[in-house]
């Protein structure tokens, strides 16, 4: 293949790829923009609506385990491309559930694809990333979390029109389907993992040190996703019953913490090839640690603002970061080793703040907010496990016939 033709086709993987992030993004962007309609027109306490929310995420984490050894044995595309045509048709039907024990099925289901979508796609990812031969990672991440703007900003143009969660999420879930099938025409035609037969030795499962290792770097995502949780449920309140800042101000906390990730995102692959994986987490860690702490000790809206800026710089590239690693330990399972690291991030997004919650009972919220400032440090103290390891190198197929 000609230079010329194998650029083009690495330009089209990449836009590919991207756009599903970008769908990722938007799906979950309109259904949390939304959620306030569904649990009125079903009439739901908060108890019940949290059994409803509990269900995506047993959904989500469930998708997420099953999807790794399917990837790793018929390669990201083959899972990713029927899975993102399948995201924006299961959007639809939690807008028809007529009860609480329906909307929970449906929720589940919808949190099973996008669990398994989010483990196919950072799995297509790192191949589009191996074939670009270098850093690109951070992008396609700083394009979910547009994708989640325009997700949210879509749900609230369609709630303040006066449109119900049915016409929202199917004209929504229409689009998306359209931009799968743009992903699938150009999607990268092959993977090492779909090259690779199923009995042969690089295909069985990885060493106890290899899974160990990537468990590690699961932890570290782990501690950097309870930031981020912590963020999105507890900025506001922290500013609002802690500094005694205007609601408005408040909101701030979170719009700051975003603003400051997405853009973060966008630069971080320079940031990659320059510093490489280990500098740069370090320094996201000390960052986000240093930020945050510094706002809690100064204690004034403003600060606590800027704090949360620094904390969503800060935690913008670790993600990133880990999973190219997790990824690159060894590509022939590729897939279970997201499985495992992004599964434990999830959990760390989940049950983060929750922790913060039950420690501000004992110890006050700004106390309780010191726990992403010392997970933190502990993720800048042990960066040196993103240290790339040797391996043969393995090109992807870039002329293999779409599947």
């Amino acid at each position: 293949m000609s230079e010329a033709p194998q650029r083009s086709v690495l330009v089209r993987a990449r836009v590919a790829t991207a756009l599903l992030f970008l769908l990722f993004g938007i799906t979950l962007g309109v259904w949390t923009a939304r959620i306030p309609a569904i649990k009125r027109e079903l009439s739901l306490d908060d108890g019940a609506l949290s059994v409803a929310l509990l269900a995506f995420a047993a959904g989500a984490i469930t998708g997420m385990q099953a999807t790794g050894r399917l990837v790793d044995r018929f390669g990201s595309r083959r899972v990713m491309l029927p899975v993102a045509f399948a995201e924006g048709l299961v959007l639809i039907p939690p807008a028809y559930a007529p009860n609480l024990v329906t909307l929970a099925v449906a929720l589940f289901l919808f949190g099973a694809v996008h669990g398994t979508l989010n483990i196919a796609m950072n799995a297509n990812a790192i191949d589009v990333q191996r074939a670009w031969q270098r850093p690109i990672m951070s992008s396609f991440h700083a394009v979910y979390s547009i994708g989640g703007f325009i997700g949210a900003s879509a749900g609230g143009l369609f709630a303040h029109s006066g449109a119900g969660p049915r016409t929202t999420f199917t004209a929504v879930g229409g689009t998306m389907v359209a931009f799968a099938a743009w992903s699938a025409w150009w999607a990268l035609p092959g993977s090492p993992a779909s090259t690779t037969s199923p009995g042969s030795p690089v295909s069985a499962a990885p060493a106890t040190g290899r899974v160990r290792g990537v468990l590690f770097l699961g932890v570290l995502v782990c501690c950097a996703l309870v930031g981020e949780g912590a963020a999105a449920d507890w900025s506001a309140v922290y500013l609002r019953d802690d500094l005694h800042s205007s609601a408005g101000f408040a909101a701030a906390a979170f719009a700051a913490f975003s603003v400051a990730m997405t853009v973060t995102r966008l630069v971080g692959d320079r940031l990659t090839a320059r510093f490489g994986p280990v500098l740069l987490v370090r320094a996201s860690g000390l960052l986000a640690a240093g930020g945050l702490g510094g706002a809690l000790l100064i204690g004034a809206p403003a600060a606590g603002v800027a704090g949360f800026a620094c904390l969503g710089a800060g935690m913008a590239l670790i993600a990133p970061q880990v999973y190219s690693a997790a990824g690159d330990r060894n590509p022939e399972a590729a897939g279970r080793a997201l499985a495992r690291v992004v599964g434990l991030g999830y959990l760390g997004f989940l049950l983060g703040p929750v922790l913060i919650g039950a420690a501000s009972r004992v110890v006050g919220l700004p106390g309780a907010l010191a726990i992403p400032v010392v997970l933190s440090l502990f993720v800048a103290a042990t960066a040196t496990a993103l240290r790339p390891r040797p391996r043969r190198p393995e090109p992807a197929d870039l002329t293999a016939a779409p599947s």
